[in-house]
């Protein structure tokens, strides 16, 4: 038998490889920036508004496109390794009861307890828990079949979603499906889906392909990682100066040399465009092969995250705005505002008068956030790994 990397393939009897959990960690971490920036930035900012942005600013969004896409991708991973526990049968069936679990989670309890601290439902966003639940429930039907099936279904889905880019429709059905937009809007009430289903489903089936390296040899399954990492982002680069397909917004030449990269790496999230997951798997897939021989000291925290991912995202984003309501208060006698969603321009909170920090402030408050909820998920990874009760499988 060939030695083997005790970060990558000794696999527990809960199937867990540790350079998938630091990828994920990291990219759950950097995650929470992007969310501070939501409560604590300025309103109003626009990050990819090439008229308006800074550099700092375009580049604290654009390091966070690259956490959705691999979570996606990830999900469907990891969902390959609970083969090595689980019949395709019950696997299945665990996808199935997990995904209804995330749309409730995302639509009922952390809508409340998180996003917006209120229980008026005037606006429900359906967001990435909605979109993940959805992806499982697709993926317990493809788990029935050889993997090939799912790997060719979620690559179609991303390679051709964008074909119908110019179909321009309200209802709720293409809404959900392709295009951000409402699924119901009401004078009292709202709902809103900023993830279409299409590709994000595409990226999980894709991930549950890709979990059948993890059975290779190391060397093998390096050299491919790296490869197909490599020519995801080469293809990113020649579609994206070809500047026909991929994505329905074209780069354009800006003021300055600086300005025109922003431009070209400046593609299209809601719903995630071709370009847009070639940009940010390529490099991703290259991370995973760089982590397969061994954890990084500098990483080992970051597991902790990528073994509770569900866990860390519930309790970030209520510590996230829990602290905007604290620093609300603290600054004007009141924190009213930070209940208050009545409509789409007021969420997740009506920020009051002069609301909104700077981007030194917003990285201040993220690393305190991400260092203060490590010992909550440290505990519960722990929890996780010492007990069998199938109810934490679903946290």
């Amino acid at each position: 038998m060939n030695p083997v990397s005790a970060s990558t393939t000794t696999i527990s009897n809960r199937a867990r490889i540790e350079s998938v959990d630091v990828v994920r960690g990291v990219i759950m971490i950097i995650m929470a920036l992007d969310h501070t920036r939501d409560f604590f930035g300025i309103p109003g900012q626009n990050p990819t508004d090439m008229a308006t942005t800074t550099p700092a600013l375009f580049f604290t969004r654009w390091i966070t496109h690259f956490c959705a896409p691999v979570f996606f991708l990830l999900t469907g991973t990891g969902a390959y390794l609970a083969l090595r526990r689980r019949s395709p049968s019950d696997l299945s069936g665990f996808l199935f009861k997990r995904g209804l679990w995330l749309i409730f989670l995302e639509t009922v309890i952390v809508r409340c307890l998180a996003y917006q601290f209120n229980v008026d439902f005037r606006v429900t966003m359906l967001l990435v828990l909605w979109a993940l639940g959805w992806a499982m429930i697709t993926l317990s039907a493809l788990v029935r079949f050889p993997p090939f099936v799912a790997t060719t279904f979620g690559a179609l889905l991303i390679v051709a979603h964008n074909l119908f880019d110019s179909v321009k429709s309200t209802n709720p059905i293409w809404v959900i499906l392709h295009s951000p937009g409402f699924v119901l809007s009401t004078p009292d009430h709202v709902v809103f889906a900023a993830y279409p289903l299409i590709p994000w489903v595409g990226v999980t089936a894709v991930g549950y392909g890709l979990g059948q390296v993890y059975s290779w040899e190391p060397d093998h399954r390096r050299a491919f990682l790296q490869r197909l990492g490599g020519t995801l982002i080469l293809a990113f680069l020649v579609l994206r100066a070809i500047n026909v397909y991929g994505d329905p917004a074209r780069w354009a030449d800006q003021k300055n040399g600086l300005f025109s990269v922003l431009s070209f790496l400046n593609t299209t999230k809601y719903p995630p465009s071709l370009l847009f997951l070639l940009m940010t798997l390529g490099p991703a897939l290259l991370f995973l092969s760089a982590v397969d021989r061994g954890t990084p000291q500098i990483l080992r925290p970051a597991v902790v995250y990528g073994k509770v991912p569900l866990f860390y995202f519930v309790l970030h984003f209520a510590l996230i705005h829990l602290l905007a309501v604290v620093v609300c208060y603290m600054r004007y006698g009141s924190a009213h505002w930070m209940f208050e969603s009545p409509d789409l321009g007021h969420y997740p909170f009506s920020p009051p008068p002069g609301w909104g920090f700077s981007l030194p402030v917003v990285y201040l408050v993220w690393v305190f956030v991400v260092v203060a909820t490590y010992p909550l998920c440290r505990w519960f990874a722990g929890l996780k790994q010492r007990r069998a009760d199938p109810l934490l499988s679903y946290l």
